[in-house]
């Protein structure tokens, strides 16, 4: 009897020590359940992350792919802006050549106009458009002042000499107009400062 009193006793601590350690394993279960839950939702969000991260890449990817084919050649189109810089200064050089008889001269430039007519239609084409400037307000975007012309018959800041032209690829500027733009004389601004004064 003393045996089974001291099994019962035994038995009594071991249940309740039993139910102690049942008790804390339900509770670092729950711990673990919800680190999962947890885990779940933070593996949910950097999924969604990942995701939209790369639907931006590819969005940037097209977006790259469709420029690089509309302005791929913004780079020869540039080079080719030399020939008909060029075209002009050998046209310029043959008027004033005093050597050539008046007959060979305009001959030469004919030719020299229908080669340029047909780069310039070449550039039409493919979306290359000269900038207007003599006339023209002053706009940075488009032209770059190279010189000042005092003009009191011109209002201020209007373009009023051309000294290279100026392109557009697909509306995108592909070299700026270097301008002489004009400017009222400095006598009329010494004039106005002496009224001020006085």
């Amino acid at each position: 009897m003393i045996m089974e009193k001291e099994n019962d006793n035994n038995l009594e601590v071991e249940n309740n020590e039993t139910a102690l350690n049942d008790e804390d394993n339900s509770t670092s279960e729950e711990k673990v359940e919800l680190s999962v839950e947890d885990k779940l939702k933070e593996m949910e969000d950097k999924l969604a992350r990942s995701y939209a991260e790369l639907e931006n890449q590819r969005r940037r990817y097209e977006k790259e792919k469709d420029e690089a084919y509309e302005f791929g050649g913004m780079a020869l189109a540039k080079e080719c802006l030399n020939l008909t810089d060029n075209l002009e200064r050998s046209k310029l050089s043959i008027i004033n050549d005093q050597s050539l008889d008046k007959n060979n001269k305009d001959k030469i430039i004919q030719h020299i106009e229908i080669i340029y007519k047909d780069i310039m239609s070449t550039f039409k084409k493919n979306q290359i458009e000269e900038i207007i400037a003599i006339g023209e307000k002053f706009d940075p975007n488009k032209h770059q002042a190279m010189i000042e012309i005092e003009d009191e018959n011109k209002e201020q800041g209007l373009v009023v000499q051309e000294i290279q032209k100026g392109f557009t690829l697909k509306n995108r500027l592909l070299r700026p107009s270097l301008v002489g733009v004009s400017k009222k004389p400095r006598k009329n601004e010494e004039n106005q400062e002496k009224k001020e004064e006085n």
